[in-house]
Protein backbone atom coordinates (compact mmCIF):
# COMPACT_ATOMS: atom_id res chain seq x y z
CA UNK A 1 0.00 0.00 0.00
CA UNK A 2 1.30 3.47 -1.24
CA UNK A 3 1.14 6.64 1.62
CA UNK A 4 -0.20 9.88 0.22
CA UNK A 5 3.68 11.27 -0.02
CA UNK A 6 4.78 7.97 -2.37
CA UNK A 7 1.95 8.60 -4.77
CA UNK A 8 3.68 11.02 -6.82
CA UNK A 9 6.00 7.94 -7.57
CA UNK A 10 3.32 6.04 -9.21
CA UNK A 11 2.74 8.41 -11.95
CA UNK A 12 3.16 6.18 -14.64
CA UNK A 13 1.88 3.09 -16.76
CA UNK A 14 3.64 0.91 -18.87
CA UNK A 15 2.64 -2.01 -21.09
CA UNK A 16 5.02 -4.06 -22.24
CA UNK A 17 2.98 -4.97 -25.46
CA UNK A 18 2.05 -1.54 -26.67
CA UNK A 19 5.28 1.37 -25.71
CA UNK A 20 2.63 3.77 -26.62
CA UNK A 21 1.01 3.51 -23.31
CA UNK A 22 3.86 4.93 -21.60
CA UNK A 23 2.20 7.84 -19.28
CA UNK A 24 4.33 10.37 -17.46
CA UNK A 25 1.87 12.68 -15.79
CA UNK A 26 4.51 15.49 -15.46
CA UNK A 27 7.20 14.98 -18.77
CA UNK A 28 8.95 17.81 -17.33
CA UNK A 29 10.53 18.30 -14.10
CA UNK A 30 9.29 21.41 -11.61
CA UNK A 31 12.36 23.75 -12.24
CA UNK A 32 10.17 26.53 -13.20
CA UNK A 33 9.85 24.64 -17.19
CA UNK A 34 6.83 24.63 -18.71
CA UNK A 35 5.28 20.81 -20.45
CA UNK A 36 4.96 23.26 -23.54
CA UNK A 37 8.64 23.70 -23.10
CA UNK A 38 9.20 19.90 -23.14
CA UNK A 39 7.17 19.71 -26.34
CA UNK A 40 9.06 22.30 -28.06
CA UNK A 41 12.29 20.18 -27.11
CA UNK A 42 10.68 16.98 -28.71
CA UNK A 43 10.27 19.32 -32.11
CA UNK A 44 13.45 20.35 -31.79
CA UNK A 45 14.78 16.80 -31.57
CA UNK A 46 12.87 15.94 -34.38
CA UNK A 47 14.05 18.81 -36.49
CA UNK A 48 17.32 16.69 -37.23
CA UNK A 49 19.53 19.85 -36.33
CA UNK A 50 21.80 18.74 -33.54
CA UNK A 51 22.53 20.58 -30.52
CA UNK A 52 24.28 19.86 -27.66
CA UNK A 53 23.17 19.81 -23.56
CA UNK A 54 25.06 22.40 -22.04
CA UNK A 55 28.19 21.39 -20.25
CA UNK A 56 28.06 24.33 -18.12
CA UNK A 57 25.10 23.41 -16.35
CA UNK A 58 24.12 20.38 -13.82
CA UNK A 59 21.34 19.82 -16.87
CA UNK A 60 20.05 16.66 -19.32
CA UNK A 61 17.27 14.87 -21.28
CA UNK A 62 15.67 12.03 -20.52
CA UNK A 63 14.19 10.37 -23.90
CA UNK A 64 12.17 7.79 -24.19
CA UNK A 65 12.06 5.23 -26.92
CA UNK A 66 10.25 2.48 -27.71
CA UNK A 67 10.79 0.23 -24.83
CA UNK A 68 13.88 1.89 -22.68
CA UNK A 69 14.95 5.41 -22.32
CA UNK A 70 18.31 7.29 -22.66
CA UNK A 71 20.28 9.51 -20.69
CA UNK A 72 21.75 12.63 -22.20
CA UNK A 73 23.87 14.97 -19.80
CA UNK A 74 25.98 18.08 -19.97
CA UNK A 75 27.75 17.71 -23.28
CA UNK A 76 25.99 15.25 -24.74
CA UNK A 77 24.79 15.51 -28.58
CA UNK A 78 21.01 15.58 -29.07
CA UNK A 79 18.87 15.70 -31.69
CA UNK A 80 19.53 14.85 -35.42
CA UNK A 81 19.39 11.12 -36.81
CA UNK A 82 20.23 10.11 -33.90
CA UNK A 83 17.19 10.77 -31.82
CA UNK A 84 14.57 10.58 -34.52
CA UNK A 85 12.57 8.08 -32.79
CA UNK A 86 12.49 9.82 -29.07
CA UNK A 87 8.39 9.58 -28.28
CA UNK A 88 9.00 11.78 -25.17
CA UNK A 89 11.19 13.55 -23.46
CA UNK A 90 11.56 14.31 -19.77
CA UNK A 91 14.16 17.25 -18.75
CA UNK A 92 16.28 17.22 -15.95
CA UNK A 93 17.56 20.15 -14.32
CA UNK A 94 17.18 23.52 -15.23
CA UNK A 95 18.04 22.69 -19.32
CA UNK A 96 20.01 24.47 -21.65
CA UNK A 97 20.75 23.37 -25.31
CA UNK A 98 23.61 24.99 -27.49
CA UNK A 99 24.33 24.77 -31.08
CA UNK A 100 27.99 23.33 -31.93
CA UNK A 101 29.47 25.66 -34.15
CA UNK A 102 31.72 23.43 -35.69
CA UNK A 103 32.61 19.55 -36.87
CA UNK A 104 34.62 19.00 -33.89
CA UNK A 105 32.34 20.57 -31.31
CA UNK A 106 29.81 17.95 -32.70
CA UNK A 107 31.94 15.28 -32.79
CA UNK A 108 32.77 15.84 -29.02
CA UNK A 109 29.38 16.25 -28.24
CA UNK A 110 28.64 12.94 -29.98
CA UNK A 111 31.51 11.13 -28.11
CA UNK A 112 30.15 12.73 -24.76
CA UNK A 113 26.70 11.31 -25.53
CA UNK A 114 28.74 7.71 -26.19
CA UNK A 115 30.08 7.96 -22.47
CA UNK A 116 26.73 8.66 -20.90
CA UNK A 117 25.58 5.99 -22.90
CA UNK A 118 28.50 3.85 -21.47
CA UNK A 119 27.77 4.59 -18.03
CA UNK A 120 24.18 3.52 -17.80
CA UNK A 121 25.18 0.30 -19.93
CA UNK A 122 27.84 -0.56 -17.10
CA UNK A 123 24.94 0.01 -14.68
CA UNK A 124 22.51 -2.45 -16.68
CA UNK A 125 25.09 -4.96 -16.79
CA UNK A 126 24.70 -5.52 -12.92
CA UNK A 127 22.65 -8.98 -12.71
CA UNK A 128 20.23 -7.82 -9.46
CA UNK A 129 17.45 -5.68 -10.62
CA UNK A 130 17.52 -3.90 -6.97
CA UNK A 131 20.93 -3.66 -7.28
CA UNK A 132 20.64 -1.55 -10.32
CA UNK A 133 17.77 0.63 -9.26
CA UNK A 134 20.27 1.36 -6.59
CA UNK A 135 23.27 2.48 -9.22
CA UNK A 136 20.78 4.63 -11.03
CA UNK A 137 19.36 6.29 -8.67
CA UNK A 138 22.94 6.81 -6.71
CA UNK A 139 24.15 8.60 -9.83
CA UNK A 140 21.17 10.96 -10.34
CA UNK A 141 21.44 11.59 -6.77
CA UNK A 142 25.24 11.94 -7.14
CA UNK A 143 25.07 14.54 -9.85
CA UNK A 144 21.56 16.36 -9.33
CA UNK A 145 19.76 17.84 -6.23
CA UNK A 146 18.20 14.96 -3.99
CA UNK A 147 14.60 17.06 -4.53
CA UNK A 148 15.11 16.84 -8.22
CA UNK A 149 15.59 12.73 -8.45
CA UNK A 150 12.55 12.51 -5.77
CA UNK A 151 10.36 13.88 -8.31
CA UNK A 152 11.12 11.68 -11.01
CA UNK A 153 8.85 8.79 -11.86
CA UNK A 154 9.81 5.31 -10.94
CA UNK A 155 8.91 4.45 -14.67
CA UNK A 156 11.81 6.65 -15.71
CA UNK A 157 14.60 5.03 -13.68
CA UNK A 158 12.92 1.73 -14.75
CA UNK A 159 12.99 2.41 -18.52
CA UNK A 160 17.26 3.65 -17.81
CA UNK A 161 18.09 0.35 -16.40
CA UNK A 162 15.63 -2.04 -17.56
CA UNK A 163 13.71 -3.06 -14.27
CA UNK A 164 10.12 -2.99 -13.45
CA UNK A 165 8.43 0.45 -12.05
CA UNK A 166 7.46 -1.27 -8.70
CA UNK A 167 11.11 -2.68 -8.47
CA UNK A 168 12.17 1.31 -8.13
CA UNK A 169 9.46 1.48 -5.95
CA UNK A 170 10.03 -1.13 -3.58
CA UNK A 171 14.35 -0.31 -3.55
CA UNK A 172 13.33 3.73 -2.83
CA UNK A 173 10.82 2.94 -0.18
CA UNK A 174 12.58 0.23 1.61
CA UNK A 175 16.45 1.20 0.43
CA UNK A 176 19.46 -0.22 2.27
CA UNK A 177 17.03 -2.15 4.51
CA UNK A 178 16.31 -4.09 1.70
CA UNK A 179 20.01 -4.54 0.65
CA UNK A 180 20.39 -6.01 4.19
CA UNK A 181 17.39 -8.29 3.95
CA UNK A 182 18.65 -9.92 0.66
CA UNK A 183 22.29 -11.06 2.02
Amino acid sequence: MDSESHRRYQAAMVSSYYPNTILLDHPVMTDGAKESYGADILTLLHSEKIFVVNSRRRNGLILFKGYHAEFAGPGAAVGGNYDHDCEMVLLVGNLSLVTPESYEECQKAYLIRRQWTRLIKQITETPRPQQRVRKIIDQFEQYFSPSIVAEMPDIVFALLVGVLPRTVGIVRRFGNELDEALM
